[in-house]
């Protein structure tokens, strides 16, 4: 039932695109089947190999064909040798780089013997597709997942309040702060520095309740359905360094990198250079999974560099002191924040743009309103508060009889429907 749902669901956007969702799922689960059966370890990497490469190149030729030929185009006119090369229009297919991350998990968790190989081929295809995460994440693990399957839900009490409270706030985060913020102050455009200094925090709000907000919904449906999925955002706002921020933010994603790409490539067992390389790399190739364009490889880059210098520094990895806390806060806030400009501009140039803008110094700020300033503060407040507000908030709201439940949450909604916007805006990370 589950497995028609999340087909259903993801083929209403176009159902041809369901065959590439099985594709992958069926690819898995056959490599993981014959990793999972045979003792020979070179068949074994060689089943590995050969499967992880059908998913790049699936992931390759759907998300990154055309960056890659418009690229080359460019650098032969450079040179002087004109083609016209094969351009095709291709559709980038809604989450597909989320669950070509789960397949490639799959198999690899498999070779490595972290989890068991499935013989039931519905098992795989249901990890790889259960609606909630499919789109837009988390990345979930397979050896958090499956054994999941191997016992019966149940549905207590706190496991049905916190998934609604879950998806409570992730609906405020996204219908109410996050579109507001799209409106009135990330899209309009720049005007001066002041103006585009306060669309660039507002953006750092926006993409974190978008985004967060998402996640909070998918792992509160999933608690509906009897599933446990492990939080995606831990404030990330609120670390001191940048080691940290990727520690709590995207968790699925930044402990995907570490575990399958930086660790593998040596992570920091081989010399501080090795290390400033494999996370230059890491960061590299995390910044182009985000999107086929130059800003985003720079995003990347600029991560990536800034934590290679704290490694090299060892900038607020210790921070005994008020004061350098602080500072290491201001520090990794604002590296954020500016790489967020590439992140969230068009192309280099609209980037470089705003960057000439904050460095005239202008001032003026007619547009905005104390309404939008207080969607730009009072989130940032909420990522220095209990990390566990809402298990408390789930615990006090369970305590209590269902009626009460009910209402509450009804009221809840409402709320949200006063003061959400008109019209609606997609997920920021629907595009990846």
């Amino acid at each position: 039932m589950l497995l028609t749902a999340s087909l259903v669901f993801y083929g209403w956007w176009d159902w041809r695109f369901c065959f590439l969702l099985l594709g992958a799922a069926l690819t898995a689960w056959l490599a993981g089947r014959l990793i999972g059966r045979c003792s020979d370890q070179r068949f074994r990497k060689t089943t590995l190999v050969i499967s992880i490469a059908t998913l790049l190149l699936i992931l390759g030729f759907f998300k990154y064909y055309g960056f890659f030929l418009t690229s080359l185009q460019d650098i032969l006119f450079a040179v002087g040798w004109q083609r016209d090369l094969p351009f095709l229009q291709v559709i980038l297919p809604v989450g597909i780089s989320f669950f070509t991350f789960q397949a490639i998990s799959y198999v690899v968790d498999v070779y490595r013997r972290q989890v068991a190989h499935r013989e039931n081929p519905l098992d795989v295809l249901l990890y790889i597709s259960l609606f909630p995460q499919l789109v837009a994440g988390p990345i979930v693990r397979a050896a958090d997942f499956l054994p999941q399957l191997e016992r019966q839900a149940i549905l207590t009490r706190h496991a049905v309040v916190g998934g609604l409270v879950l998806c409570w706030f992730g609906l405020m985060k996204k219908m109410v702060v996050a579109n507001y913020l799209a409106a009135d102050i990330v899209d309009p455009g720049s005007y001066s520095s002041l103006f585009v200094l306060l669309a660039t925090y507002g953006y750092a709000v926006q993409i974190y309740c978008d985004f967060s907000g998402y996640s909070d919904i998918a792992i509160g449906t999933a608690a509906l359905l009897g599933f446990q999925f492990k939080i995606n955002f831990n404030q990330p706002y609120r670390a001191t360094n940048l080691q940290d921020f990727w520690r709590r933010w995207h968790m699925s994603l930044s402990q995907w990198l570490r575990d399958y790409l930086y660790i593998p490539l040596g992570g920091s067992r081989f010399g501080r250079w090795k290390t400033y390389r494999n996370l230059l790399i890491t960061m590299f190739l995390g910044g182009l999974w985000h999107g086929a364009a130059w800003n985003f490889v720079i995003w990347g880059c600029l991560h990536g560099a800034w934590l290679a210098l704290e490694r090299w520094f060892r900038v607020g990895l210790q921070t005994p002191g008020k004061i350098k806390v602080l500072l290491g806060w201001a520090a990794t806030f604002h590296v954020v924040c500016a790489a967020w400009i590439f992140f969230r501009a068009s192309d280099l140039l609209t980037a470089i743009a705003l960057f000439s803008t904050l460095a005239e110094f202008t001032m003026g700020v007619d547009e905005l309103t104390w309404f939008t300033l207080g969607l730009i503060f009072i989130p940032m407040v909420f990522q220095f508060t209990r990390h566990d507000l809402t298990d408390r908030l789930s615990d006090i709201i369970a305590g209590h009889n269902l009626v009460f439940g009910g209402l509450l949450f009804s009221v809840g909604l409402l709320i949200i429907l006063w003061l959400a916007p008109s019209g609606t805006a997609p997920f920021i990370y629907f595009q990846f």
